[in-house]
């Protein structure tokens, strides 16, 4: 099972630009050019929030315009620059997005690997939460199969990145989150947006990641009085293969022409002599 990672992608509308210099709708028809042109091709896109820009259904028109060229399964989670209301309108053919409650949690039973859908979203602000209404939820999910492999997604991450403009705002009560998986170790695997950067951790007995955006970077800065800055790096997606045998390997994938395939040998050189 290979499965690709989209994040961040902050979609608009009418030809409109992020920061008046980003066109994200280009950034992500070029990521969908790229995901079609990999062999093999992924087997399912899952998009981990911040889909687009301000939560307007124009925009998530936009996105599903641009979306159509996928001809593999795409499982979408809300961001903090998500709306709910209008996501939910815009996906209301895929049937594993719930039609009346509160949050846009679900689960994925037909594939190799278990996926579930965690809503960490609070409208109005930019970072996540974890309630006790969540965390039951997820709770409940786990127990009903403990013995399947099982990718978690969120956009917040639960960890710290070390990026102090970011960490403010990730998921709160991820200490929760923690006990809860230490309870369940099928979970092999969390995927996060909302950094904008490829970071891995080893968090609460699991590995932890945030994958790069499509559209733009948060500036890497360790230092402690850092400020908030977006810088435009290569953008990229992540790709995550899964083997019984081996389990859940990740690669990061730049999106973009950088030449041409050179074999490591001597063959190159022979032929420009």
């Amino acid at each position: 099972m290979i499965l690709a990672q989209v994040t961040d992608t902050h979609v608009v509308s009418g030809g409109k630009l992020v920061f008046d210099m980003i066109d994200t709708a280009d950034r992500l028809l070029r990521c969908v050019e790229h995901l079609n042109r990999l062999d093999p091709r992924p087997d399912v896109v899952v998009m981990t929030g911040d889909l687009v820009e301000s939560g307007r259904p124009e925009e998530y028109r936009n996105l599903r315009r641009i979306l159509a060229a996928l001809e593999q399964p795409i499982y979408v989670i809300p961001g903090n620059h998500d709306d709910r209301r209008a996501l939910r309108e815009a996906f209301a053919d895929q049937a594993y997005l719930p039609a009346d409650s509160e949050f846009l949690h679900y689960t994925i039973d037909i594939h190799p690997v278990r996926l579930i859908g965690l809503d960490t979203t609070v409208p109005g602000v930019p970072w996540g939460e974890l309630c006790w209404r969540r965390l039951s939820w997820l709770d409940d999910r786990l127990k009903e199969q403990p013995d399947q492999p099982t990718v978690l997604l969120m956009h917040h991450p639960p960890f710290r990145t070390g990026l102090l403009s970011m960490d403010w705002q990730n998921c709160r009560q991820g200490e929760e989150l923690g006990k809860i998986l230490h309870c369940h170790p099928q979970v092999i695997r969390i995927l996060c947006g909302h950094v904008h950067r490829a970071i891995q951790v080893h968090w609460q007995g699991v590995i932890a990641s945030t994958a790069p955006s499509t559209a733009h970077a948060v500036a890497f800065d360790l230092r402690r009085d850092s400020s908030f800055d977006f810088i435009l790096e290569p953008p990229a997606c992540q790709i995550h293969h899964w083997q019984k045998e081996i389990g859940l390997v990740s690669h990061l994938s730049f999106i973009g022409d950088y030449g041409e395939r050179y074999p490591f040998d001597n063959s190159v050189r022979k032929r420009n002599a």
